[in-house]
């Protein structure tokens, strides 16, 4: 992307305040092709706009136009993108409102720190990066401490959202106290010709999920007319016995509690930072000290 910009090349400015719409609206995080989908309805583009493509690289115009525009946001720290892809608001980026004028002039201003302090900065933002991690007081408490303290309501869109990094799409957190039992929605698409309808449960708990609460989730699914394939119940708990048996005998049962739940963000990286840790070999020291 070319540092000299102007407004009639700049198309992918346009993309920038419903993206930013649009990333609200699905809880605060998406992948690029819901984003896309979701920009193109919105703006109601012609399928002959979105097939157009580079003549050299033939990469697809429109998809390139909405990477930059989600890269100028990431500039701003207003989205994120996880190591699986998945692009989200920050904090900033959810208290962030976007028409044109404002785009234009964020894009601006990155423009114009590229060409005179890229490097510079940088470095800058490498040492201040160094700083945070040492000081961090968030470094004492483990990682499923910290999903316990979010909101009921926080847990759910970050539920949906490690779902994100997993492949699954089209997720959907249920609104309000009307859900039936169902936190939220998904897909998860197996190839080209199969699609897996999901449903998904979301509590956090301290101690051990009540057996009868497990039921009453097989309850919804088993009673649910509308087709789903898969229920997943996710906590920051654990689960009886008893629920892991309901589980072998039930297919369409997956039970998530927190060990798992931790190693599933930890292996696709989301919410942590990997870390080199060096312990002392006291056998090495041993013939130093006697």
């Amino acid at each position: 992307m070319s540092d000299n910009l102007n407004r009639e090349h700049a198309v992918f400015v346009n993309w920038i305040p419903p993206l930013v719409e649009i990333l609200k609206a699905k809880g605060g995080s998406a992948t690029p092709k819901e984003l896309r989908e979701g920009i193109a309805q919105k703006m109601k583009l012609k399928d002959s706009f979105l097939s157009e493509r580079y003549e050299k690289s033939g990469q697809l115009t429109f998809n390139n136009q909405v990477y930059w525009a989600k890269q100028y946001l990431a500039w701003e720290k207003l989205v994120d993108t996880s190591k699986q892809g998945v692009w989200a608001l920050t904090d900033e980026g959810w208290n962030a409102a976007f028409d044109y004028n404002c785009a234009w002039e964020l894009v601006s201003k990155w423009i114009k720190i590229h060409r005179d302090a890229r490097r510079k900065k940088e470095a800058t933002d490498e040492a201040v990066d160094m700083i945070e991690i040492e000081s961090d007081p968030a470094k004492s408490l483990s990682l499923l401490e910290i999903i316990k303290n979010t909101t009921p309501r926080g847990f759910e869109h970050l539920c949906g959202r490690l779902l994100r990094e997993y492949d699954f799409e089209a997720i959907e957190i249920t609104k309000g106290s009307y859900d039936d039992g169902i936190d939220g929605t998904a897909v998860l698409k197996l190839n080209p010709f199969v699609n897996m309808s999901v449903y998904f449960q979301c509590k956090r708990y301290d101690g051990t999920v009540p057996i009868a609460r497990v039921r009453e989730f097989i309850g919804v699914l088993s009673t649910e007319n509308r087709g789903v394939d898969k229920g997943i119940f996710i906590t920051t708990g654990t689960f009886p016995t008893s629920a892991y048996k309901l589980e072998k005998n039930n297919t369409a049962l997956e039970l998530i509690d927190g060990e798992k739940l931790v190693e599933m963000f930890e292996k696709v990286e989301l919410g942590v930072k990997r870390r080199d840790v060096y312990d002392p070999d006291l056998s090495f020291f041993k013939q130093y000290t006697e």
